[in-house]
């Protein structure tokens, strides 16, 4: 009878290995978390680069029409020579920045910026930076800021 109730008291975990088990939950959860967030930062950014690879193809098109690049995303919807959604351009705003140049191998420098606005769910004042003259990206989802 006493090895029966013995064996009942005995049953379950201490407090100790609870709190280990604890503190192992919080050590993987301090290395997994900012992994997540990290991961969500960059899926943010690649739907802007997307965004901005579209606008850098219409912006070629509307040189060769146009004999110039345009300003602004806007003036090329209006023109009906850019699909963008409505739901991107609530998320995004899209500055664009291009030259004619000799000296780059397409032909063309500047930049296109896209800036996150309040209904991306990433935050506002977020930037993706698109360098077209070295084809490289900065900003928010990359370890490297935009150049101002």
């Amino acid at each position: 009878m006493l090895n029966k109730v013995n064996k009942k008291i005995q049953e379950g975990f201490t407090l100790v290995e609870i709190l280990i088990v604890v503190v192992i939950i919080g050590i993987l959860a301090a290395i997994a978390i900012p992994t997540y967030f990290n991961y969500v930062e960059k899926a943010y950014a690649s739907d802007a680069q997307t965004q901005i690879k579209t606008i850098f193809e219409e912006c070629k098109i509307w040189r060769a029409t146009h004999s110039d690049f345009p300003t602004d995303v806007q003036e090329m919807i209006d023109e009906n020579a850019s699909n963008i959604s409505q739901s991107t351009l609530l998320k995004w705003q899209f500055e664009i920045d291009l030259q004619q140049s000799s000296e780059s191998s397409s032909g063309i420098e500047g930049s296109i910026v896209a800036t996150s606005t309040e209904e991306m769910p990433g935050g506002a004042d977020n930037k993706v930076c698109y360098d077209v003259a070295t084809s490289t990206w900065t900003g928010f989802g990359t370890s490297v800021e935009c150049a101002d």
